[in-house]
């Protein structure tokens, strides 16, 4: 078995919110697989989702280059040693002018950007210019591309801290639409970049990620339910579903008859069914997509109109327009993640570079 130590148990209560004595128990059963023990404690209801950004980090900035047109964007995140080097202008510069350059040379990878030439120099000796003069190790950790293609728009945005950045591309019906939503487009990065969705859409959610969501939120539910009974609370429903993927026609064609049956039921003419219906399916639905509003951006409710979901505003935007408007393409670089945090004592550190 692995040493469950202190600092692991720590660290699993940090990100997940659970007790101390119920993350060592959930280590010990797990035998220290902190992955599998967030797995446990979710199943049991004793903590949130752990979010791996808390248990990442690094340096550098996020940078956006968004082409005059709104027919080109791209997005890099750069990174560093120390969190000095970011407010360094020098550095600043450097990734500004790289993500122009790799929009530029139109390169899909750090390998192809490295051997491309910039200002008659080649890439790499350019980069190792800066790094010798910037006095770190920086890095091109990872950078993306969006085109717009005919008919289409596309518009970023970078959080004035460089720790964020967002692309978003669209389709539309006409040049006229695409040229009409560009600032559209740019709010609905600024929402993504605050309400960190992962996908654009739950069609691509993987399916062994809902089933394991599904069993982890109604846990959530059902040990806040035990929480407001003791406090003589209402208690929050449990929903049968956490995501449009498990709404299938079936299950929808069902939850309308038992719509209809209380209708009835109410002695509500059959005639006005029609006009009340909907709204209790789009009611429905929102109460069974937890999932969705938290990790897709099209199920998200607006940040600027929290009555209505981001896939509602678009289609409102396109009746607006006399168009259509289809997004197709996400981006969203968060400063950091993925990599792990270096975990280092602070006066050894300066004692070292003091040697």
């Amino acid at each position: 078995m692995a040493e469950i130590t202190a600092a692991l148990v720590k660290e699993l209560r940090e990100s997940t919110g659970a007790g101390m004595m119920d993350c060592k128990k959930a280590l010990v059963d797990t035998n220290g697989d902190f992955e599998a023990a967030t797995n446990l404690l979710r199943e049991k209801g004793l903590g949130k989702a752990a979010k791996k950004a808390d248990r990442l980090a690094s340096e550098g900035l996020v940078n956006v280059h968004v082409d005059a047109s709104l027919k080109v964007a791209t997005i890099s995140e750069i990174n560093a040693e120390t969190d000095f080097v970011a407010k360094n202008e020098g550095f600043i510069n450097l990734t500004k002018e790289t993500t122009m350059h790799i929009q530029a040379t139109n390169v899909e990878t750090t390998e192809s950007l490295m051997k491309t030439t910039i200002n008659g120099t080649a890439f790499e000796e350019y980069f190792a210019t800066k790094v010798a003069t910037i006095g770190e190790n920086l890095v091109v950790r990872r950078f993306a591309t969006l085109k717009a293609g005919a008919n289409g728009v596309v518009n970023g945005y970078v959080h004035s801290n460089g720790r964020v950045g967002v692309l978003i591309a669209a389709a539309c019906d006409s040049e006229k639409t695409a040229m009409a939503s560009g600032e559209f487009i740019r709010n609905l990065c600024m929402h993504a970049a605050a309400m960190k969705p992962t996908y654009l859409s739950y069609t691509e959610l993987d399916p062994a990620f809902v089933e394991q969501e599904t069993i982890g939120i109604k846990a959530d539910i059902e040990k806040e339910n035990e929480e407001f009974a003791r406090l003589k609370k209402p208690l929050k429903r449990v929903p049968l579903f956490v995501s449009r993927v498990q709404l299938t026609d079936a299950v929808l064609a069902n939850a309308k008859k038992e719509m209809e049956a209380e209708l009835k039921a109410q002695g509500k003419p059959e005639q006005i069914w029609d006009k009340i219906i909907p709204g209790q399916l789009e009611r429905f639905i929102a109460d069974n997509t937890q999932l969705d509003q938290q990790y897709t951006l099209l199920s998200q409710f607006y940040v600027m109109d929290d009555k209505k979901t981001i896939a509602q505003v678009v289609e409102e935007k396109s009746k607006e327009l006399g168009g259509k408007i289809e997004l197709v393409g996400y981006v969203r670089f968060e400063l950091g993640e993925g990599l792990e945090k270096k975990a280092c004592d602070f006066a050894s550190e300066v004692a070292e570079q003091l040697k």
